[in-house]
């Protein structure tokens, strides 16, 4: 039952067009009060309409009855005469993460397949949403860029996401829906105390609201300023980060780093991690990065792994990216240079521009030892373990190396790094390039 609204907020969307963006607007419509409220005042704006406003529903299939309220989506954005689309979307019980957190990737998952380039993807997250997600990221500890929250706009690459509520209480939306006579739904896991933000919702804010009426506009508040430091923080770790990174982005200098300051290291790190589009570190990442990679002796090779991702210390190096499996030692492709090559466990060997024609055809294979290679400028062969070692290869990356061969047997290069003289002489004859594309700068 809906409590009768009593708040003299009020939300006012005459705000609304001089901030709308000039691309075309999509709103995640969960059928929820937020969501609907955000739907029918943008629904208002002919500006809106023309740039190509629509909704997309994500169908969790989490409750009995989320297939009724796929159907009212689809009502309500009948009778404004919006487009709606509905991606169904089977969320992973097994992540370890918990349903809600699990739900939240599945939905914004969905967001990144469903929306077009250059589409903004508008969510109605409010104040209150806001001061939820501060009070919960104090309770985790987490720093600044953490307490900043949720910005009203963030990329969600290649699109953005705008949040136009985030200053709006939830009771002047309510009373905007009940002005408007909207219907919407009430999710009823929303009312249960067990989840952590719930509990806050239900228990813990109106506790503070008691004592400090406006303690979610101050919680909001704080945030906005919290990111505006986190904002003058990560210029000056940008700079700081160009500092230490070695030759290849997806690599630092553990002495450039190490001259860091312990706050300043930390920083840098995360906005590496960042910057190579590799999930974030965990709480406690820094800390055993920190003492157990960065600290190590200069011939060990100590690693630290999270979410498929892996950290290497080799030499001076710290090295980053998705693991990936050594190429099976038995495998071998012929190749027809004019179409990418995949490769097994993920990415591809292509030449790019493609060659007018080849002569005859390549042949690529794993590493199985005892190969050697003549290097342009060179009169005699070297064996390839020699010549990896010379060009600092980390070990772990020779075995994933796809190695190109001639039909008459000779060893033309490995991956795109170590060219013999033959095949820079083809490329330059042919003027093309041979590019190994990895999934990421895998370890």
């Amino acid at each position: 039952m809906r409590k009768p609204y009593t708040d003299t907020n009020r939300f006012d969307p005459t705000g609304l067009p001089h901030a709308l963006p000039a691309q075309p607007i999509v709103v995640g419509f969960s059928g929820g009060l937020d969501s609907s409220v955000l739907l029918h005042a943008l629904a208002a704006l002919p500006a809106a309409r023309a740039h190509g406003l629509r909704a997309l529903h994500v169908h969790h299939g989490l409750h009995p009855d989320a297939d009724d309220w796929a159907a009212h989506c689809q009502q309500v954005c009948a009778h404004l005469g919006l487009a709606l689309h509905i991606a169904r979307v089977n969320v992973d019980h097994d992540q370890g993460i918990g349903l809600e957190a699990a739900a939240r990737h599945a939905r914004y998952a969905a967001f990144r397949a469903q929306l077009a380039e250059h589409e903004v993807l508008a969510l109605a997250h409010h104040q209150d949403d806001q001061a939820e997600t501060v009070l919960l990221r104090l309770l985790r500890a987490s720093g600044s860029d953490g307490l900043a929250a949720m910005q009203q706009w963030r990329e969600l690459a290649p699109n953005t996401i705008w949040r136009p509520l985030l200053d709006q209480p939830r009771t002047a939306l309510l009373a905007y829906a009940q002005a408007n006579t909207l219907h919407w739904i009430d999710d009823p896991s929303n009312a249960e105390h067990g989840p952590d933000r719930n509990f806050l919702r239900h228990r813990v804010l109106p506790l503070l609201r008691e004592r400090w009426p406006q303690a979610g506009a101050a919680l909001a508040r704080s945030a906005e300023l919290l990111a505006e430091d986190a904002q003058s923080l990560r210029s000056e770790a940008a700079v700081r980060l160009t500092g230490v990174l070695a030759s290849d982005p997806a690599t630092v200098s553990v002495t450039a780093l190490l001259a860091q300051p312990a706050p300043w290291r930390a920083r840098l790190l995360r906005l590496w991690i960042e910057q190579q589009g590799l999930p974030p570190l965990r709480g406690s990442a820094i800390v055993i990065i920190d003492s157990q990679l960065l600290h190590a002796r200069t011939d060990a090779q100590p690693q630290y792994r999270w979410q498929g991702v892996r950290m290497q210390r080799w030499r001076d190096l710290l090295h980053v990216g998705i693991e990936q499996s050594p190429l099976p030692s038995d495998w071998q492709a012929h190749w027809d240079p004019y179409t990418p090559l995949q490769l097994p466990g993920g990415g591809s060997l292509r030449l790019e521009p493609a060659p007018a024609h080849v002569d005859s055809a390549l042949l690529v294979r794993a590493r199985r030892g005892g190969e050697r290679i003549r290097l342009p400028g060179r009169n005699h062969h070297h064996s390839l373990r020699h010549v990896l070692q010379q060009h600092a290869v980390p070990p772990w990356q020779r075995a994933g190396l796809p190695l190109l061969y001639a039909a008459d047997g000779e060893l033309l290069a490995a991956g795109d790094r170590i060219i013999s003289a033959r095949w820079q002489a083809w490329q330059d004859q042919n003027g093309t390039r041979l590019y190994w594309d990895q999934t990421h700068a895998a370890v």
